[in-house]
């Protein structure tokens, strides 16, 4: 399969390591020769330096040989006219991330009548993932997710205070029809393993039998808290900011954003309705005191900067404010987040890769596939002879810590597995991987020189 990338920043670049291990001629197009020049003796890619949105250039490459195009460059109108000029010369799939407002206004317009077919915006999807935690509560419908004869179901652990405590091998010796794929702690999703113990502030996700998760349910659910972010602050008027608040006033919530950029201020006071804008550095505590912010339902740290988004989430879970979510881009803060008090950390960058491989993969092998916090994708995935994985003994194939096989569907029978599980040609394998790291199901479901889609 061919793809070509237009654009090596962060996300061109992430992409393209998340496809390496496929089956996949990618090319690598960008204006900065100097930059190619070393990505192409990091990567096995082919680059080419030169201006995305010419015709010649497009042409150059052959672009009606490739099966894919995303448009992903600094500038929402080249992604959509070099998106169009490639549809138009024969791509038959192509996508173009933008950003803009403006352009989102129209989105339907621009994909009909200029052939693009998907437009990817980073902010909204973000943004989705805020407004299902703060409004909807759960990130899956009710707690429950349900797959044929399996089910996945989320609850906060003091729910259930017999896992408290315990290790992942407690748990198993507990429950051992159910198995426990991931916990959210701090902010944080993370893949638990044998000596992981659950704490009561945990949000647990658990895998088993449909009808003993929904046994479960009547346990660990009391009924479905309706939203209580009435009053949401905002700090950082961005892209994500903008979208977060038009949203949220458009559901009921009474929303602040807090804006340094005064020019950047006369704009969202006039594009957002029943939000209240403030020009000031949310950095500053007297400020945020004024504003009453630890009379806030929910606090939003949308800024530019990773370590004030950090420093203010935290300031406010710590001033008592019940959900209290951040946006980080820098991956670099891995191992920090998983440390600290908050609800929820989301990084744009994850999330908007795995929209985009998921387009790029299709869904011909990939059945299903969820979010679970922005953070973990929870996929059903149909095994063919020849994979790597196939008749292996999941206790010998050596997962690597982001990745845990939850569930296998075999029939019409329902596997929970354990280490002596062996994946059989046929079978559905539910996996969690960590958005982060989804490149690496490329390697796990190859099949000889061709791997599994998604």
């Amino acid at each position: 399969m061919k793809i070509a990338i237009l654009g090596a920043g962060k996300l061109g670049i992430r992409i393209t390591e998340a496809l390496l291990d496929g089956d996949y001629d990618i090319t690598l197009i960008d204006t900065n020769e100097e930059k190619l020049n070393t990505l192409s003796q990091q990567y096995d890619v082919y680059t080419v330096t030169g201006d995305a949105k010419t015709i010649e250039l497009l042409r150059s490459i052959n672009v009606d040989t490739y099966d894919f195009l995303f448009s992903c460059t600094t500038s929402d109108d080249t992604n959509i006219l070099a998106a169009c000029f490639a549809k138009t010369l024969g791509c038959p799939r192509v996508a173009a991330r933008v950003r803009d407002p403006e352009h989102m206004s129209q989105i339907d317009f621009i994909c009909e009548h200029l052939g693009i077919d998907m437009l990817v915006n980073p902010d909204i999807l973000i943004t989705s993932e805020i407004y299902r935690y703060l409004i909807e509560k759960y990130t899956l419908s009710k707690g429950i997710y349900t797959s044929q004869n399996i089910g996945l179901i989320e609850f906060e652990a003091s729910r259930l205070p017999m896992l408290v405590g315990k290790s992942l091998i407690d748990f198993r010796a507990m429950m051992p029809d159910m198995i426990m794929v991931s916990i959210s702690r701090g902010g944080k999703l993370i893949i638990p393993h044998g000596n992981d113990v659950v704490k009561a502030d945990d949000l647990i996700y658990l895998i088993g039998n449909k009808q003993k998760v929904f046994a479960l349910a009547k346990i660990v659910h009391t009924k479905l808290r309706s939203s209580d972010a009435r009053k949401v602050m905002i700090i950082g008027g961005g892209k994500t900011g903008y979208y977060l608040a038009r949203r949220l006033a458009e559901y009921g919530s009474q929303v602040k954003i807090i804006e340094k950029d005064k020019k950047r201020c006369h704009y969202l006071a006039e594009q957002l309705r029943n939000v209240m804008v403030l020009n000031g550095d949310g950095a500053d505590i007297n400020l945020l005191a004024e504003e009453d912010f630890d009379q806030m339902d929910a606090f939003v740290t949308a800024t530019g900067y990773d370590e004030e988004n950090i420093l203010l989430a935290l300031t406010a879970k710590k001033h008592g404010v019940e959900d209290v979510i951040s946006k980080i881009s820098h991956e670099s803060y891995n191992d920090l987040i998983s440390t600290l008090d908050l609800d929820m950390v989301l990084n744009p960058l994850d999330i908007t890769a795995s929209t985009i491989l998921k387009s790029i993969r299709g869904s011909k092998r990939v059945i299903s596939s969820v979010l679970l916090q922005g953070q973990a994708e929870l996929m059903e995935i149909h095994v063919e002879s020849g994979m790597s994985c196939v008749n292996i003994p999941l206790k010998d194939f050596r997962f690597p810590e982001y990745i845990l096989v939850a569930a296998i569907h075999r029939g019409s029978e329902a596997i929970i597995p354990d280490g002596n599980t062996r994946i059989l040609p046929g079978d559905r394998v539910i996996l969690v991987c960590l958005v982060s790291h989804i490149g690496y199901v490329e390697k796990l479901f190859r099949r000889t020189s061709f791997l599994s889609s998604f």
